[in-house]
């Protein structure tokens, strides 16, 4: 099963401006919707990797286990 994220795109005067529905924190912006389109990958992988390391830091000395849950296409 794979999840869908929506991208948001929107036309400012610099450019376009884009964020990710679903995902507080991953936005983007750029010249064109391509570059926006691109710098929001980096973005999901981004925030994906500080949740991470805080989550890592929060369990840190605890009892848990850990496993690959789902995918997300980006």
């Amino acid at each position: 099963m794979k999840n869908i994220l929506t991208a948001i795109f929107e036309k400012v005067p610099e450019g376009y401006i884009g964020y990710v529905e679903e995902l507080p924190g991953a936005n983007a912006q750029g010249e064109t919707i391509d570059e926006v389109r691109e710098s929001l990958k980096e973005a999901i992988e981004l925030v994906l990797e500080a949740n991470r390391q805080l989550m890592e830091e929060e369990i840190s000395g605890k009892e848990f286990i850990k496993e690959p849950f789902g995918t997300i296409s980006t």
